[in-house]
């Protein structure tokens, strides 16, 4: 009856978790946004709406999610990822894909604006999940993860490429593959990796800032050392909420990839810890559900999804805290942005369904 009631409360605990942390989110989006969302939209609330709203929506599906038959997961697992690619495919079209910064990652359908690559996360690991319930080839796997690793370079996007190249591969990995075809693979991933750093200098300049942070500092090394600035003013305790000065055009992707900045910056190192075991809290709870399962399809699904917010939180609070070069990653359930938090919900959704035959 105890073990029956605790794993009652497994999927509660995994839902309220990554929903409290976007709450939150809601909050830190709101005093990263509003100098930008008033000078911009002369709205102060522009951003925190749209992120609200996302929310609601993010919410609403992961609950459908929870629903689904797993069975039904793996019957529709091969459209899911099909329709996914013809997605990135359409990104690359122009008046179809929305270019910003010089990147074309944007699908506009309508009134509707989203990221196919974000919703590629997901797709993928359902459908890796099921394909590598048999024993693949090495050779098979290389030439499907190498063909969307070249339609997310193509956008360009190396952050997202190594997030789903990196979850593809420890998928592999859990699926039984040899040490001899890891080892080729790694090979393979190391190789390509820094052929495309070498060969763009926006990437290398990165390489070298994060070497040397004290080079061109209002240039190239801009962003970091703002970083660097935003962390070290928070102290212990931080400068208190709503007192950040980052947010005021320092620092660049405050409300994205350099949210956490102002989250240190306003909440110290105290607050900022309390995030990142929070959010340990929800990896280990992801961590634990696919070792209960014993279906190989739910266990490498929870694995996956494991994966991809243990992969994205380490590349996010890495790059912040200058443990690897700056990379634009979202930080899971808190960065601005409807595509990433929502396939994060929709991610949630389906942690919880495996969750329940635990």
């Amino acid at each position: 009856m105890h073990l029956s009631h605790k794993n009652s409360l497994r999927p509660s605990v995994i839902f309220l978790t990554g929903f409290l942390v976007a709450c939150f989110g809601l909050l830190a989006i709101y005093d990263a946004s509003i100098v930008d969302a008033f000078r911009t939209f002369t709205d102060r609330f522009h951003y925190v709406k749209q992120q609200a709203s996302w929310l609601v929506i993010g919410t609403v599906i992961s609950l459908i999610t929870a629903r689904i038959p797993t069975t039904w997961l793996k019957k529709f697992a091969p459209i899911f990822l099909a329709i996914t690619v013809f997605f990135l495919l359409l990104v690359l079209i122009p008046g179809i894909g929305s270019k910003f910064l010089g990147a074309r990652r944007w699908l506009v359908l309508g009134p509707v604006v989203f990221q196919p690559s974000e919703l590629l996360k997901i797709t993928l690991v359902i459908y890796l999940s099921h394909w590598l319930e048999k024993e693949r080839e090495i050779k098979h796997f290389l030439g499907l993860i190498g063909l969307l690793a070249i339609l997310i370079m193509l956008q360009p996007d190396l952050g997202t490429a190594i997030i789903v190249v990196g979850v593809s591969f420890l998928l592999y990995y859990l699926s039984g593959a040899k040490i001899r075809d890891l080892g080729f693979f790694s090979l393979i991933l190391l190789s390509a990796t820094t052929i495309l750093i070498v060969s763009t200098p926006y990437r290398l300049n990165r390489v070298k800032t994060f070497l040397d942070p004290t080079t061109d500092t209002l240039g190239k090394s801009y962003h970091i050392n703002q970083v660097i600035y935003g962390l070290g003013s928070g102290g212990w305790g931080g400068v208190g909420l709503g007192q950040s000065r980052q947010k005021y055009a320092f620092l660049p992707e405050a409300t994205t990839d350099s949210i956490f900045v102002i989250i240190a910056e306003e909440f110290g190192f105290i607050g900022s810890s309390l995030l990142i075991v929070t959010l340990v809290v929800l990896i280990r709870s992801s961590l634990q559900v696919a070792q209960l399962v014993t279906e190989k399809f739910d266990k490498l699904l929870a694995s996956g999804i494991s994966l991809l917010f243990l992969i994205q939180i380490f590349v996010n609070l890495g790059s912040m805290v200058a443990l690897i070069p700056l990379t634009g990653v979202p930080l899971p359930f808190i960065s601005y942005g409807g595509s990433s938090l929502v396939s994060n919900f929709i991610a949630l959704g389906l942690l919880i369904n495996i969750s329940k035959k635990t």
